[in-house]
């Protein structure tokens, strides 16, 4: 990584992948809505073709527009921008994301305010306003059974089985936590030269947890504040493919296990997989089978899944 530029606060690392217009909204809602901060911006292409390089050279020139000739995944992308950044602070931010009035300056202060803090999480919010559930407990053999048997849906406020998605949580004040959602995740420069940069052995998906997960082990705090907002639109790109796009999370989610809790615990965990995903593909297939409506829907849940549950033991 570059040395830190004494006056430069933030670098701003956004991957896309054939998000042309969500991408313009993105650079747009930046430039509108932060005022009397230095930042700078990278967009990483990883292989569009749908424009995006063309619409950001032409409408964006002071973007610092990397271009991959192939899909190099999400971690490898933005560790190309992280390894030329000069802010103090890194900030991962979705391409499918707008950012809100004065948002970057209130995570900036925060951070500036609290220095044992390593990474901080806006709060998201769902096109229409409404809260986008942002923050996340580790992963665990626990946590996993509960999400996998649909538990913390019957549960949703219990402490113990909402834990994963602090689901029993309204998002709405200052709190410790162990993970934010990378759609936007600011991280400390400082940290960041800690523990390195993000895994790229995690093609899609786990790799901010797994940042989280390494950041916190040497001692920085991780935080949400309710203050600075974010909308984040979803799954934009990974919805062309939902079977590639789960079969990625599962694989992912083995690898985050595998790294961090060994060879034994991705043994009992496709266990719980297996038992999860006949649940819910037979709950799936009901409905399939009773609501007409729901059919188109259901049909291409049916299908990832089953994608997941014929690679699972290869995973």
């Amino acid at each position: 990584m570059e040395c830190g530029d004494l006056t430069l606060i933030i670098s701003i690392s956004i991957v896309n992948w054939n998000t042309k217009g969500l991408l313009r909204d993105c650079l747009k809602s930046i430039y509108e809505n932060t005022h009397g901060i230095d930042y700078e911006i990278f967009v990483v292409d990883n292989a569009s073709e749908d424009g995006s390089t063309k619409m950001v050279e032409k409408e964006f020139p002071k973007v610092k527009l990397i271009k991959n000739k192939e899909n190099a995944g999400f971690a490898k992308a933005n560790n190309q921008a992280i390894m030329r950044s000069k802010g103090r602070y890194v900030l991962l931010l979705n391409s499918d994301t707008v950012v809100l009035e004065n948002a970057l300056e209130k995570m900036m202060v925060f951070m500036d305010e609290h220095p044992g803090v390593g990474v901080l999480g806006p709060k998201i919010l769902n096109p229409d306003g409404s809260l986008q559930p942002s923050c996340r407990s580790f992963p665990t053999l626990l946590t996993t059974f509960f999400e996998e048997t649909l538990l913390n849906r019957l549960f949703p406020k219990n402490r113990i089985v909402g834990k994963y998605k602090m689901s029993y949580w309204e998002h709405n004040s200052v709190r410790e936590i162990d993970q934010p959602m990378g759609s936007a995740l600011m991280v400390r420069l400082k940290a960041i030269d800690e523990v390195g940069l993000l895994d790229e052995q995690f093609y899609m998906y786990y790799e901010e947890v797994d940042w989280c997960y390494r950041i916190k082990k040497r001692g920085w705090k991780i935080y949400f504040i309710p203050q600075a907002q974010v909308i984040h639109y979803g799954g934009t790109a990974t919805n062309k493919n939902k079977s590639k796009s789960l079969v990625e999370t599962y694989r992912s989610m083995y690898k985050f296990f595998r790294k961090h809790y060994g060879r034994l615990s991705v043994i009992l965990l496709k266990s719980l997989v297996m038992i999860g995903l006949s649940l819910k593909m037979s709950i799936l297939l009901v409905l399939h089978l009773t609501d007409k409506k729901s059919r188109e829907g259901t049909r291409s849940k049916l299908k990832a899944m089953l994608a997941v549950l014929v690679r699972n033991i290869i995973l």
